[in-house]
């Protein structure tokens, strides 16, 4: 059975940022191998029971939003499952922010309480998630992308990108947007 401490070490202790923001086929097949199971779990659990158990302490709800945002994003790359449990993570970052978990947490921990705002297609999500970025993080590097990506949505509602993985049709805009080379994280 995974606890939430499995989570945060293998994220923060066995991993990088190296790890985190590019594309790895072992990578991806490693969270897959050792999380898949344990991330469907905690999302059939939060359909039945929000808040989780583990929205109890700063840490065990930092691993709860990295096995609900990060690890699907790894697991199901270029699919739509990918983005499945997008909801469940905001909702916990949101119940973690108001808690003020995101406070008792490291500066690179901090960051992924924050990353579900970011991934949000709702301008009210990202507008608070630059705000909390400015306001409680030292990365000007992840400003920079909550900035952009705040643009993205507030130009066309939602992240073009994603528009063939879950089988939407672009607009002319976002086409041309996409041919420019866009935005892509």
């Amino acid at each position: 059975m995974i606890i939430a401490q499995d989570i945060l070490t293998f994220w923060f202790e066995r991993s990088s940022p190296k790890d985190w923001f590019a594309k790895s086929d072992a990578f991806d097949a490693s969270i897959r191998q050792n999380f898949e199971n344990c991330v469907m779990e905690l999302a059939s659990d939060m359909i039945e029971h929000t808040p989780h158990d583990w929205e109890q302490t700063p840490s065990s709800a930092l691993a709860l939003i990295i096995a609900l945002d990060q690890f699907p994003r790894n697991m199901y790359r270029d699919n739509k499952a990918m983005f499945a449990h997008d909801g469940l993570a905001l909702g916990a970052a949101k119940r973690a922010v108001d808690a003020g978990f995101d406070y008792k947490l490291e500066q690179a921990q901090r960051s992924f309480i924050y990353m579900p705002y970011m991934h949000s297609e709702n301008l009210d999500d990202q507008t608070r998630c630059v705000e909390l970025v400015d306001a409680r993080l030292s990365s000007e590097s992840t400003l920079h992308h909550a900035k952009q990506h705040r643009r993205t949505i507030e130009r066309f509602g939602r992240f073009p990108y994603r528009n063939s993985v879950l089988e939407r049709a672009s607009t002319s805009d976002e086409i041309a947007y996409l041919n420019s080379g866009g935005y892509t994280p």
